[in-house]
């Protein structure tokens, strides 16, 4: 079957990974997806409605995402082990819209920017997003972890502020003023949380120190199995619940979470609203599509499934983003540490996700009353430690062994990030990258004088890429040709490319010296740079006699008779 077109270019295939995973699909595997979708259907809970909470939206809308979007990405993606959902990486972007320009606006814009992942995905744009320079993603992904825990300061303090505002600074001096509002039985649960995230995984891993025989026990084989989040949410909301700590619950803030989904209804759409949406909507998509790939590269990295198609995967991005907004859903996309916590939990398909949604879906049709005795002070401490390990921290003392153009871009994008917002970091970083880059090219790019074995002919030796940041050290040769030249010769040997600015600064030399009388003569030249002197008309102008297979036979044709 060929492939579909579009305006003459070749689109996508819409082929989801589910359908190839189904093949030779046994009994065995169906355990094991099963066993590993409602191990990360348990942990995806509490950080569902804790990423909805630190977003300035409703919890449900937080666990609406997960299972809607959370079920499209697995069944029409293209990663096997992928599982999709509300992200850390969405927080501040998510909140900021919402304090903006409002909750409907927040829900078109989300649909909007689905479309526009899809468009991706059909157009094959999915390879293009792995362009983005690492030190881009380092610096905005520590800047979004540091907002994260910044804008959770707020529940873990038991702070009664009415509305934080959205930017750094802000936010710094709502705190401040509020501080003798401080609560210390929500910052003790909170410190619990952490303290228990932290120390779990750790009591039955390599480095435990509880006595082996212990470890081998049943019971505690079984502990072992429950995350970390899941331990903590259970154990602090019993103790808040059972000493009566005065501490703010999701109950006391949004009247606790509705059981089943809510019904489907359309935002109120108008043309005006999606030019007012239009950098929310392309910071939507953009962050998706390069959280979602980067997440899904981690999973080829760490299993042994087929290596995911990143087009298929930025389509089903596009379709979950789109109809999640239909049930009040926020943003979704790939989320790396539930993906992680699948592919160790035995997922071989897109069942696990697939699997993981209708947990979480079952989860709140039978229990969603019971969330309303959660504190925030807990969501607030699973958050803390989402944000301390988003943060790639220890690229920061690695700084030093890269050169000054990685670190501008890094920390540049890292305070940006923080001071002003995502937009302006990713923009600004691009810029920066580009910059440096032409820079460097520019400074790879040289023309050296040759050896003269033939009296009168002068010939220079071009190196690496002759583009539009390298050019005048092409216009400068015509300068350092001595009197009594009879000819010049480029050897072109080790040019590599050539735009056309570079074309138009060989025309210029051509011209000086064809004023001088001295002809110029071409040799040596690769493929890409012949094409563009024969495509332009130069290789004409200048007469084919003029263009040379080799140095030889360009020295020949102006030897003296």
């Amino acid at each position: 079957m060929s492939a579909p077109r579009f305006l003459g270019v070749t689109l996508a295939r819409f082929r989801p990974r589910l359908l190839d995973s189904l093949k030779d699909y046994d009994r065995q595997r169906f355990a094991s997806d099963s066993i590993a979708g409602l191990t990360v259907g348990v942990v995806a809970l509490p950080l569902a409605m804790a990423f909805a909470i630190a977003s300035g939206v409703k919890p449900e809308q937080g666990l609406i995402t997960a299972v809607v979007a959370g079920f499209l990405i697995s069944a029409l993606g293209g990663s096997s082990v992928q599982i999709g959902g509300p992200a850390g990486a969405f927080i501040v972007i998510v909140y900021g819209i919402v304090q903006r320009y409002g909750l409907t606006n927040l829900l078109i814009s989300t649909a909007l920017a689905g479309l526009l992942l899809l468009a991706m995905g059909a157009f094959r744009l999915g390879a293009l997003v792995r362009y983005m320079p690492v030190g881009i993603i380092i610096g905005f992904t520590n800047g979004i972890a540091v907002l994260i825990a910044l804008s959770q300061v707020k529940d873990l303090l038991g702070l009664t502020i009415e509305k934080m505002p959205a930017d750094f600074f802000s936010q710094l001096g709502a705190i401040a003023g509020h501080l003798d509002g401080f609560n210390p039985y929500a910052l003790g649960l909170g410190a619990a949380c952490v303290a228990i995230l932290f120390i779990w995984p750790r009591l039955f891993g390599a480095a435990s120190r509880l006595p082996p025989a212990l470890l081998e026990g049943r019971t505690l084989r079984t502990a072992a199995r429950v995350p970390g989040p899941v331990v903590a949410l259970v154990l602090l909301t019993l103790g808040a619940m059972w000493l009566h700590l005065p501490v703010e619950t999701i109950g006391s803030r949004f009247g606790g979470i509705p059981q089943g989904l809510p019904t489907l209804a359309l935002p109120p759409f108008s043309w005006e609203s999606a030019q007012q949406l239009f950098v929310p909507t392309l910071t939507i998509a953009l962050l998706g599509a390069v959280e979602s790939l980067l997440c899904a590269r981690i999973a080829d990295n760490l299993g042994t499934q087929p290596r995911h198609d990143p087009n298929q995967e930025l389509m089903a991005q596009g379709v979950a983003n789109m109809v999640a907004p239909l049930f009040g859903g926020i943003p979704a996309t790939g989320t790396i540490a539930r993906t992680v916590t699948n592919l160790r939990a035995g997922a071989t398909s897109p069942v696990a996700g697939i699997v993981h949604a209708l947990t979480l879906l079952a989860v709140m049709l039978v229990a969603a009353p019971l969330a309303e005795h959660i504190p925030l002070a807990v969501l607030a401490g699973i958050l803390l430690f989402v944000a301390w390990n988003m943060g790639e921290w220890h690229e920061f003392a690695r700084l030093r062994q890269f050169n000054l153009q990685y670190r501008t871009i890094m920390v540049g994008t890292f305070l940006l990030t923080v001071i002003f917002d995502l937009t302006v970091a990713v923009q600004v970083g691009l810029v920066l990258a580009c910059v440096f880059f032409i820079w460097r090219m520019s400074q790879l790019f040289r023309v050296e004088r040759m050896f003269e074995s033939t009296p009168g002919v002068v010939v220079f030796r071009l190196y690496g890429a002759l583009f539009f940041g390298a050019v005048a050290k092409v216009e400068g040769v015509g300068e350092t040709v001595p009197a009594g030249t009879r000819a010049v010769v480029l050897e072109m040997h080790r040019l590599v490319s050539m735009d056309t600015s570079g074309l138009d600064a060989l025309q210029q030399l051509h011209r000086a010296l064809a004023r001088q009388g001295i002809p110029l003569l071409l040799c040596d030249l690769n493929e890409q740079p012949l094409d563009l002197v024969r495509r332009s008309g130069f290789a004409a102008l200048l007469g084919e006699h003029h263009v040379h297979p080799d140095l030889s036979s360009a020295l020949a044709a102006v030897a003296p008779p």
